[in-house]
C-alpha cells in the first residue's frame, strides 16, 4: 500500500464555465461521472483548498485538487541495474514492465521511485514506456541537466533501439517521416498516433535478422514522439510483434488496449552523447534480452 497521491490543476479557460463534476467526468475519462461523484462525496476532491461540491462552477485561476487515497499498486518488476555513474550522469536498465514515472495506477512502484531511493538527487532526462526495456538516462545535477536537454533540443543525443516487427520489410534500411499527432481513443480521449496534422517526426530503420514471418531491426530516433516506434513501425505497415494498440497505418486497432499495457518488444540498446563535465564522447549499452539479439 502506497501513501497515496493529490493530483493538482490550476483551472484554465477550457474548465471555466464548467461544475467541478463535469470537468473532472470530461477531462479525466480513466473514471465514470458516477464515481467522480462518489469522490467529491467523500471529501477528496477540493477547490481552492476547501471541500468542493459537485455543482460548484468553475472559475480561472480556481485550484482543483484530488487527494487519492492510499491504494495497493500493480505487481511488477522492481529491480534495476547500473549500467554507468560517475558524479554527473546516472545510465540504469529498466526491466520490461516497470513503468518509467508515476501514471495511472503506478506510484512508488515506478523506475523514478525506485531510483531516487538511491540517487535522491538523479532527474530522468527522458523515459520509456512500460513495455519497453533498456536504457534510461538520469542526471546528478542541475547544471548537468540543463546541459543535457540541450543537447537532447539539438538533436545531439544519440538513441538506439531494437524492435522485433511483424512481415519483413523490403527494404534493408529505409526512413519513415510518418507525422505524429493526438487521435481519438474511446478510454482515454485522444492518444498519439500517426496523423497528417501531427508534428514532424523520423526513424531510420536497419533490419538486423529476418525470421520468417517476422524480423530484428535497429532503429535510431533523431526525433522523440511519444511512442514514435511503435507508430512508425505501424505506419511502415510492420507493428511491433504483440502490440495491443497499434495496427498498420500506425493508428489504434478496433479495440485498442492502453500505451502502456505490453506485449510488444521494444528495447533502448544504446545512447551517446558528449559528456557535459569532460567534453569527451560518451557511448553507453544496454545488452538487449535474448529475442532482440541479432
Amino acid at each position: 500500500m502506497n501513501a497515496g497521491f493529490e493530483y493538482r490543476e490550476e483551472i484554465g479557460p477550457g474548465a471555466a464555465g464548467r461544475t467541478v463534476l463535469a470537468w473532472l467526468a470530461r477531462r479525466y475519462r480513466h473514471s465514470s461521472e458516477a464515481l467522480w461523484r462518489e469522490r467529491i462525496a467523500r471529501g477528496e476532491v477540493r477547490l481552492d483548498g476547501e471541500a468542493a461540491l459537485a455543482m460548484d462552477v468553475l472559475r480561472p485561476g480556481q485550484a482543483l485538487a484530488w487527494r487519492r487515497p492510499p491504494w495497493e499498486e500493480p505487481a511488477v518488476p522492481l529491480g534495476f541495474a547500473i549500467l554507468y555513474r560517475d558524479d554527473h550522469l546516472l545510465a540504469v536498465a529498466k526491466p520490461r514492465g516497470l513503468p518509467s514515472v508515476p501514471n495511472g495506477g503506478f506510484l512508488e512502484h515506478t523506475l523514478l521511485a525506485r531510483v531516487l531511493r538511491l540517487f535522491p538527487e538523479a532527474v530522468p532526462m527522458h523515459r520509456l514506456g512500460r513495455g519497453t526495456s533498456g536504457l534510461v538516462l538520469f542526471a546528478r545535477t542541475e547544471r548537468v541537466r540543463r546541459a543535457v536537454a540541450a543537447e537532447w533540443r539539438a538533436g545531439r543525443v544519440e538513441k538506439e533501439y531494437r524492435a522485433l516487427v511483424s512481415g519483413g520489410p523490403a527494404l534493408e534500411a529505409f526512413t519513415i517521416e510518418t507525422p505524429i499527432g493526438l487521435v481519438p481513443h474511446p478510454r482515454l480521449g485522444h492518444v498519439h498516433a500517426a496523423s497528417p496534422a501531427g508534428k514532424p517526426a523520423v526513424s531510420h530503420v536497419r533490419v538486423l535478422a529476418r525470421r520468417g514471418g517476422e524480423a530484428l531491426v535497429a532503429v535510431t530516433i533523431p526525433t522523440g514522439r511519444p511512442h514514435q516506434i511503435r507508430i512508425h513501425l505501424a505506419a511502415a505497415g510492420h507493428p511491433l510483434v504483440g502490440d495491443p494498440l497499434y495496427v498498420e497505418g500506425g493508428v489504434p486497432g478496433p479495440d485498442p488496449a492502453l500505451p502502456g499495457e505490453g506485449g510488444y518488444r521494444l528495447h533502448a540498446h544504446r545512447l551517446a552523447l558528449t559528456h557535459p563535465a569532460s567534453g569527451r564522447w560518451l557511448e553507453l549499452e544496454c545488452p538487449p534480452p535474448p529475442e532482440l539479439r541479432g
